[in-house]
């Protein structure tokens, strides 16, 4: 009851803030727009719908998971010279086989929210926004999430160059309350990133996406190369695209070897 209450007052927040948002939102060129999405403090609404899909985890390496997070990207104009920008995480997950064989669990997983307040101006050449990051216990499954509340720091720093845009996201959580018979969260996230958009909209994209567990002493590295198009139908402006990852690196029943990742993210500039 108490996960569903939180879900429900996150989607109203969501709602809210997208009928506000629109408003701080101007028009853009479409091959703009794709320079914006390579860029996660742009002022623009949008929403990415990533499907993502690992196997070889668990006990005996023979489980999978599909994970789809929902990532909608808000922006607020808050005076003449800073935006604040939220990226929310909603993670929807399937997984079968884990830890065991014939164990696997369905629901919604713990949600991840930031807040960056950004200069709307670069600094020096640099786009720039640092904030808050929390991590609420959402997962609909105790084998879904953390069952922890947590907090800490979140930054990004990054530059566009013509068609490139090179840059790094990071942050850190550690937890302050929730189930005591459970592990406590401690854990850096590192996303360095390198983006070249064509003038036809085509993205080509390098990231990893690795997250420290001090708590374990454990790195999980994905190597992650994908290629996004921006397309148009209608008044709908929306990127689709798709990649794979390598796993450098995963903690103990992690995944292993290769995955792949889909996503739409769906535009709304004004």
């Amino acid at each position: 009851m108490k996960n569903k209450k939180v879900l429900k007052g996150m989607l109203i927040l969501l709602m809210l803030s997208v009928s506000i948002g629109v408003d701080g939102v101007k028009a853009d060129t479409e091959e703009e727009l794709a320079k914006k999405l390579a860029n996660p403090v742009a002022s623009l609404i949008s929403v990415p719908i990533q499907a993502n899909y690992d196997e070889n985890i668990g006990l005996n390496d023979d489980g999978s998971v599909w994970r789809i997070n929902i990532q909608p990207v808000i922006p607020f104009s808050i005076g003449p010279d800073w935006n604040l920008i939220t990226r929310t995480i909603m993670p929807i997950i399937d997984q079968t086989d884990i830890p065991i064989r014939g164990k696997g669990e369905s629901g919604l997983g713990d949600v991840v929210q930031s807040f960056f307040f950004s200069p709307k101006q670069p600094v020096n050449g640099w786009i720039l926004g640092a904030g808050p990051v929390f991590l609420w216990p959402t997962a609909t499954d105790d084998g879904l999430g953390a069952e922890k509340w947590g907090v800490g720091p979140t930054a990004v720093a990054l530059k566009q160059q013509g068609q490139w845009t090179f840059g790094m996201l990071v942050n850190h959580i550690e937890s302050f309350a929730g189930e005591d018979d459970r592990a406590d969260v401690s854990a850096t996230f590192v996303q360095p990133f390198f983006t070249y958009v064509t003038h036809t909209k085509t993205s080509l994209s390098f990231t990893t996406e690795s997250t420290y567990d001090w708590e374990n002493e454990e790195w999980a590295v994905p190597l992650i190369f994908s290629v996004s198009q921006m397309l148009k139908i209608g008044s709908q402006i929306f990127q689709v695209g798709g990649g794979i990852r390598y796993w450098a690196d995963s903690p103990d029943g992690g995944p292993e070897d290769w995955g792949a990742r889909i996503q739409l993210t769906l535009l709304f500039p004004q």
